[in-house]
Order: structure tokens, then sequence, then C-alpha cells
């Protein structure tokens, strides 16, 4: 083959005798496009594919299962609007990571799940390959879309489309199948480098019409009781001073879901958190901003919203389709929320009148109620400690640290920890979402140091923990500032169940008494502290903070502490026979 130059936009020649393959074009077309750490386990047939990527500069931070790197993945998109990407061997490996490919999806969080996979001309004739599966089928209805790669001069095109559809939009998880055969592909580096594509404004502004921000506004002017609820797809905007310019302007309470939490501080005056179930039935107009009419706000309807009909909706989402999910949207108002929130903001002028004096006051006196109640629970000094007297130290270490990154997960843990731990800045606060999924914990916290640098506290209920905890060795290994308290009542929801049987096997909800959790990290060189009280608990996580090592808090719980399934026990359903009937 005869030599053929090339200049490159550097100024440099290349010669188009050199090669190059699919494991090298992947990792050009990621970093091209600003990918900088790729969440993965490695395995048949993509361990060289992290092992080069990390040669070429890239972080590969390897996890000890899928879907905990998915999670991080998934995260990771979340707090800085670009794609996560996390790589995972064949089958199995894909099936673990689809789990949080899903929730990524349905959480609204841009992320990219590479897979391995067998031939195509094997898997077709379902021939029995190595770990044969059609993964491209079993993930489309997962995600927001999916994509297979088969020729290596395809592969800038496949990552550019999978960049775009991860965060055009709404934001979703995006599959991307390579099979083993594509990696190992050859082309010429010159044609190779040409293939490769960066996108250009990937997720493009959406202009609401002007017809749609003047009804809305013109709702909210006729409101007597406003509402305004800010959900997690407000805080992924990153339209912060907006939407802060926006709520005070109006000088209308809000409530925040809870990954919206810090947004606006929790302190705000305007914050009616602490009389949510008040402004939830008493409000006549409500706005939501980035927050769906999902289960986790009742769909909208019932006991908590008062008689139907009693209230008017203005619905701020980039997805038409999410409108009238539920109930009726008087003011739909389609676009991305950071054009959505300016342009109300411009439309509202200088002479916005603000709610009543006696709709404001009512709120501030049932916040001062019920928060007064709160501090009577918080003030115990309980030994064995319960979720408030626990929490109440941990409310403090945050307000001491307000850039710190909380993440949170459990039942009891996570419920008790919505309402007392107040957050100050935006996109601090880590949890379940949408679909309520524990064991996002140990990926979220991974993920959340890698991303921001910051310190991470993570309070884990002891079941939440175990979905998860093995990657303390991964938090350990990669020297991270995370400090795990892991609050240990000794079971699911209850560390006090009972067999119903003849009592020869533990509780279906028991877990080991007295089990020591702070023992797992020492054996990965990292901190274990056991607390039994406050006290102890204040100056273990203090300790971690500061330190910034790897730091597992074994945090004894009351056993009897905690109800059946949190405060979303009633999605639980029970026997309607006794157990003496059942037979």
């Amino acid at each position: 083959m005869s030599a053929t130059l090339e200049q490159t936009p550097g100024g440099q020649t290349v010669d188009e005798t050199e090669l190059t393959d699919g494991f090298h074009l992947v990792i050009d077309a990621l970093k091209l496009n600003g990918v900088k750490t790729i969440y993965n386990v490695p395995g048949i047939p993509i361990t060289d594919l992290g092992r080069l990527a990390q040669a070429e500069g890239m972080r590969v931070i390897s996890f000890r299962h899928e879907q905990n790197a998915g999670n991080a993945a998934a995260i990771a998109g979340w707090l800085t609007k670009s794609p996560g990407v996390c790589l995972t061997v064949s089958a199995p490996g894909f099936l673990n990571g689809l789990v949080a490919l899903a929730n990524a999806t349905t959480n609204c969080f841009p992320m990219i799940l590479i897979s391995g996979s067998s031939e195509r001309e094997i898997v077709d004739l379902q021939q029995g390959d190595y770990e044969e599966m059609d993964q491209l089928a079993i993930a489309k209805p997962l995600c927001k879309a999916a994509f297979r790669v088969l020729h290596a001069a395809d592969i800038g095109i496949g990552v550019a489309r999978a960049i775009r559809a991860a965060v055009s939009g709404r934001p979703g998880g995006v599959y991307l199948d390579l099979p083993g055969k594509l990696l190992g592909q050859v082309m010429e580096a010159g044609a190779g480098r040409r293939s490769l594509v960066k996108v250009i404004d990937p997720a493009p502004a959406q202009i609401p019409a002007p017809s749609a921000v003047d009804r809305a506004l013109d709702v909210l002017r006729g409101a007597l009781r406003p509402l305004i609820i800010l959900g997690k797809g407000a805080a992924y905007a990153q339209a912060d001073n907006d939407i802060r310019a926006l709520v005070e302007k109006s000088g209308i309470p809000f409530i925040p879901m809870s990954m919206a939490k810090g947004l606006l501080p929790d302190l705000h005056p305007q914050c009616a958190a602490a009389a949510r179930s008040t402004v939830l039935l008493e409000s006549d107009v409500v706005m939501m901003i980035g927050a769906r009419l999902n289960w986790l706000l009742s769909h909208g309807k019932g006991r908590q919203w008062g008689p139907p009909g009693s209230k008017k909706f203005i619905h701020i989402d980039i997805e038409p389709r999410e409108m009238d999910s539920n109930v009726e949207i008087a003011a739909p108002l389609v676009g991305d929320i950071g054009s959505c929130v300016a342009a109300l903001l411009r439309g509202m002028g200088d002479d916005w009148k603000q709610p009543s004096a006696e709709w404001t006051g009512s709120i501030n006196a049932k916040k001062e109620s019920n928060i007064a109640r709160m501090a009577t629970r918080l003030g115990k000094n309980s030994v064995p400690m319960d979720y408030h007297s626990a929490l109440r130290v941990l409310r403090d270490v945050i307000k001491d640290r307000p850039d710190a990154i909380l993440v949170n997960e459990g039942a009891n843990t996570l419920d008790q920890a919505r309402g007392v731990i107040d957050m100050y800045q935006p996109r601090k606060r880590l949890d379940v979402g949408t679909w309520g999924v524990m064991g996002i914990g140990m990926g979220f916290a991974i993920a959340a140091a890698i991303e921001t640098g910051k310190p991470v506290l993570a309070i884990e209920g002891d079941s939440a923990f175990g979905f998860s905890g093995m990657e303390v060795e991964t938090i350990c290994r990669y020297n991270l500032p995370i400090c795990v308290v892991v609050f240990n009542n000794d079971g699911i929801y209850r560390g006090d169940g009972v067999n119903l049987g003849d009592g020869t096997d533990p509780a279906t909800t028991g877990f080991v008494k007295g089990a020591r959790y702070d023992k797992m990290i020492e054996g990965f060189g990292g901190v274990g502290v056991n607390v039994t009280t406050p006290d102890e608990l204040k100056l273990a996580v203090d300790a971690a903070m500061d330190s910034g090592k790897p730091t597992l808090i074994n945090a004894v719980i009351d056993p009897a502490a905690g109800t059946e399934s949190g405060n979303i026990g009633n999605l639980n359903p029970k026997s309607a026979l006794s157990k003496k009937g059942a037979a």
C-alpha cells in the first residue's frame, strides 16, 4: 500500500497507512465529546477497552457490581448535565447494568450504558455463543434509545447518537451495544479520525410559546393561595439564579421534592416544607417546576389535595405528553426549565402582586407549630438511639458543612432524614428518586465524590446498605472522602420481628443481631467506628468529614425503632387471612 499523507488540524502530518481499531475509536469518540470518566466492571469482551481508556488519560473507576457502576454513571449525568458512561461485560453484566439504566430513564438522568456483546451471526441463529443474548432487544423497552454498532467506521456516529439522545429533550438512559468483534476491527487511522463526530449543541433550548407563558401568568395572577413545587428536574436544569428570582419575586410559598432541596435553602422564609400537608390541601393554584404528578405527589388527587376541581395546575415540563397525565393542567408550559422560568420572569413585570398576608401567615403559623413539635422529638438523647436523635446530629453536620453532598436511602432512614436534615445548596442531596429504589447508595456516593471533589456523607439504612455495601472496597481503593453511616437496627424496617412459624429460622425481616458493619471497611484499610450514643456519633462523623478518609460508622439504633415500609406502608398489602385461617 502506498503511503498517503494527511495534515491534521494541528498541522501534523500523518501517514495514512497508520492503523487504528475499534477500541481506540470508542475512546477517541468519547474523549472528543468531553467524556473524562468511565464507571465499569471489567471482563470479557471489554477488559482492554478500560485499560486503553486509562492509558489514554481517562479516569476508569472499577466497581464490584455493574448495578452500582451504572448508578454512579446515572447520578454523574444528573450532577453534570453530561451523560455518565457505564461500561459492562455481556449478558449477566449487561443485565446488572440494565437495572441502573432503567432507573436512570425513569428519573430523567442522562446516562449511556455501553456493553460488549456476542457476535450477531451467532446470536441471531441462537447457536449458543459465550453469554449469548440479544441485548439490544432487551434494552429497548427500558431506556430512551438503544443503538448497535457493527462497523468500526460507524463508532463515531453511534457514540454521537447516544450522547444526543441521552441529554436532549427529557434526559434519560441510552444503551450502546458493541459486539466483541467490532472492538478488534482495524481501519486506516486517518479515515477513523474523520469518522468521529463532535456533537454540537446536544441539548438545544426549547423555547416556550409566548401564548403559553401569558396563560400561565394569568392563572397565577388569579390565585388566592398559590403554591410552587420544585422537582429534581428544576435542580438538574442548573437555572438556579432565575428559579430563585422567580420564587422571591412572586412571593409564593414553595415546597421542594427531596432532590430539589437546597435549590433555595430549606430555611428560606418562603419554604413551606414544614407545612406540606397544609399547603397541598389548601392551595388553589399549584405551579410545578420540574416535578411530576406521580405517586410521590399522590397523583395530584385524593384527600391530600382536597375536593376534585379545587385546584388549577400550571406545569412546566419539556415533555408535552406529561401534561394531563393525572389531572387537568390549566396552563401547560412546554419547554426547557431555564427558558420557561426566564420567560415567566420577563412577563411578571415590576408590579407583580404577591400573595396575601392571610395565606402566608397561616402557612408560617403551621410551620412554627410543626417545627416546635419536631424539636421535641429531636431533643431526645435516647440510648439506644432512635432515628430522630441520630438524625439531629447529622443535621448539624450538614449545617456546618453546607458544601458537602448528602446521599440518603432506606425506608425509615430516608423518610425521616428528608424531613429533618436541611439543605442549603442545590444538587447536594441525592436519594432514591422516582422509583424509590434501594441500592443506589454507594454508587451515588462514589460518583458524587469523583465528579465534584466534595466530601460525601452517605446515610444508609442497614437493609439499603446491603445492596451495594461491597463497594466500600471501591471507596477505599480510590481513597475517596466518603463517610458512610449505617443506621443499624438489626433488620428491614425493624429488627424485632418474629418468625410466625416454628421459630427455627429468623424472621423474614431480621438480620444478624449486633452486626458490626464498621468491621467491613477496616478489612479494606478504611476507618471503622461503632457508636451507640448521639455524642459518639457526632464525634465520629466530624472526624471523618474533617479527615476525608474513607469511613464507615455503625450507628446502633433501637431495633424497635422504625415502622413497616416507612411512610409508604399503605403500598404494602396485608393478608386478609389470619395465621390460623390461612390454611
